[in-house]
């Protein structure tokens, strides 16, 4: 009789039908997710495994339990970070203006850590890419990081060269056509634990879930919230509501629209238009709003003391007081 492979237990409570099969606790989520990282499991196990958990919808405590052994994993150095920003959907209607918003918040001094990945999803354009257009290049590995940061106060770094394991389950969407959990976890690494992290979904229902995932991790300060096209940007035309986890205080807040109708899609997303506006030859009111808003939200995290009239205003501020040249010949050459 052949033995039952130990990674077998944790398929079976996902997929036992309707009455049978429940959510993994943390403690389970966390066993599971380290055999995976260690390659302790089979491909179709994996496969079977990302499927159940992707039509059930992970809870909280499977994501904190992801998070946490991933972690173990990553081997990631102490480097000071002030704000910790997700980036894993990818644009297809707007420009990526919430690059502009944080690199503006570098400027301002904030050092800023942004990680993500690319290429899983078709007709979509990506940070790593888009930056690299900028001349922002990314970074190569953690020592480039820690060079970036005291040069410029940002960095992005992909998943792959921080966690190649993610980086392949991020990959199987091309097999599945679906989305998996990894997506939601990899939001919620913050690699170098900085104290502010900022993150964003396409469904509202995921929001829940990742301010509690937060809040159970232990993360002293997050929000999140539904941002265009899943990226952590506001969407000027539409009511936004923030999550927020303060020192394990959840709480939640509603920011108005700051513009009326809807934008249509755009059918090219030059990374021109981007430049053009870094350098102030040319932006649109909805671009000038998109960098405005996400950098409000950003500064009511780091000071929830202020209300959202002053963290607009500080944003517009922070937005005119951008260095110009920043984005120079290497962006203009890289065009």
């Amino acid at each position: 009789m052949i033995a039952e492979h130990p990674f077998a237990q944790y398929v079976r409570i996902l997929g036992k039908g309707k009455t049978g099969s429940r959510s993994l606790n943390a403690d389970e989520a966390y066993a599971a997710m380290g055999m995976i990282m260690r390659s302790e499991v089979e491909d179709v196990q994996l496969g079977a495994f990302l499927m159940l958990l992707r039509v059930k919808e992970e809870s909280f405590e499977e994501l904190a339990g992801f998070v946490r052994a991933v972690r173990e994993t990553l081997q990631a150095p102490s480097i000071a970070v002030d704000l910790d920003w997700a980036s894993y959907a990818g644009k297809r209607r707007q420009q990526p203006w919430y690059l502009l918003a944080a690199l503006a918040l570098a400027d301002s001094g904030l050092r800023v850590f942004m990680h993500g990945a690319a290429g899983h999803t078709a007709e979509r354009i990506y940070s790593e890419h888009v930056l690299a257009e900028l001349g922002e290049a990314t970074a190569r590995d953690w020592q480039d990081v820690s060079s970036k940061l005291e040069q410029g106060n940002f960095a992005y770094l992909p998943l792959a060269q921080f966690s190649p394991p993610l980086q392949r389950m991020i990959d199987l969407r091309a097999q599945f056509g679906l989305r998996s959990p990894v997506h939601t976890l990899s939001r919620l690494l913050n690699p170098l634990a900085a104290d502010y992290s900022i993150q964003s979904i396409f469904h509202p229902a995921y929001a829940d879930n990742h301010q509690q995932a937060a809040a159970l991790l232990g993360q002293a300060h997050a929000v999140v919230f539904k941002g265009e096209a899943g990226e952590a940007e506001r969407k000027p035309e539409a009511d936004c509501r923030v999550k927020s986890v303060h020192n394990g205080h959840l709480s939640e807040a509603e920011w108005p629209r700051m513009l009326d109708g809807r934008q249509e899609k755009l059918s090219e997303l030059p990374t021109t238009e981007l430049l053009n506006a870094w350098r102030d030859e040319h932006i649109s009111e909805y671009g000038r709003l998109a960098i405005q808003g996400t950098i409000a939200i950003a500064l009511q995290l780091r000071s929830p003391e202020l209300n959202q009239e002053e963290c607009l205003a500080q944003a517009s501020a922070i937005w005119n007081q951008r260095n110009r040249q920043r984005l120079s010949a290497t962006a203009t050459e890289n065009l």
